[in-house]
């Protein structure tokens, strides 16, 4: 990772061209969490590290976020995801969410938000519903596992986790079948996800996008924390610099790599936000 002064060129033109847009696309992965506190699941290593309970099973990320736990051992899958909702609940978004929202105000940029986060904390940092696409759905949402209906609920469920067995000791069911219920989540092999919470964000998101043509806005998107082993978010930034001819701000810290004339910052989200935000204007 380079140092702070080495990347000051890169960093004056990201807030350039942050003054100068008249949109703000804020994408997200993983790595936008890191700061907060929370695991990003980089390899089985980094799963394990945050999970060290699933080492000594054997069990990786991919076995664990598997929905088939939720028919044949329901007390197992919501361990994982019983464990998670908690660890979400209790987090605090870090400052650069912050310094994303109060630059939307400040500069009077329309915004929207896409995330392959399932955690919130774009809500929970003041992040309006309206403008947030959640491509993978929410933890925070729950649907019938069966399913029996198209239904999606918030989550209110109280999860006490036994974190030797990662069971948890109670499990939630479908109040219409009695079924076990689960997260609004696109698991691994999932064929059982309701999408139509994520699909009514994304008909927002292009209603968002036709407007912003319209006026013939200059857009700009910054993409934070998104790697290559889940590429969909980093292949929708590109995607739509490419309809438009706007340009990618990507800030990560061990795959930044992008082609000019968009930007690179080898950087962890709130250390390049940061950095960003001293170098706009007082005021």
């Amino acid at each position: 990772m380079e140092s702070h002064s080495a990347l000051q060129p890169l960093l004056h033109q990201a807030a350039e061209a942050l003054q100068q847009a008249q949109c703000l696309i804020i994408t997200a992965g993983a790595g936008m969490g890191v700061d907060s506190g929370l695991p990003d699941f980089r390899g089985d290593q980094g799963f394990w590290t945050a999970y060290p309970m699933y080492q000594r099973l054997g069990i990786n990320f991919y076995s664990a976020a598997n929905p088939v736990h939720f028919s044949r051992d329901p007390a197992f899958g919501w361990g994982f995801y019983g464990h998670r909702t908690n660890l979400y609940r209790a987090t605090r978004p870090h400052a650069g969410f912050s310094l994303l929202h109060q630059w939307a105000r400040r500069f009077a940029l329309p915004c929207f938000v896409v995330t392959s986060n399932v955690d919130g904390q774009f809500q929970q940092a003041g992040f309006s519903e309206d403008k947030l696409l959640e491509i993978h759905g929410s933890i925070h949402h729950l649907q019938c596992s069966r399913p029996c209906s198209q239904a999606i609920w918030p989550n209110r469920e109280i999860f006490a986790i036994d974190e030797t067995s990662m069971r948890c000791h109670q499990v939630p069911h479908c109040p219409q079948c009695g079924a076990v219920v689960r997260p609004n989540i696109l698991m691994f092999n999932d064929f059982c996800w309701i999408d139509e919470r994520s699909a009514a964000q994304e008909r927002a998101f292009d209603h968002f996008l036709s407007q912003q043509r319209q006026h013939r806005h200059r857009r700009l998107i910054i993409e934070l924390g998104a790697g290559t082993a889940v590429p969909s978010i980093r292949r929708l930034s590109l995607q739509l610099a490419e309809q438009a001819d706007d340009r990618v701000v990507r800030i990560n810290p061990r795959e930044p790599q992008i082609a000019a004339p968009h930007l690179s910052l080898p950087l962890g989200a709130l250390a390049a936000l940061q950095a960003i935000d001293q170098l706009l204007p007082a005021g």
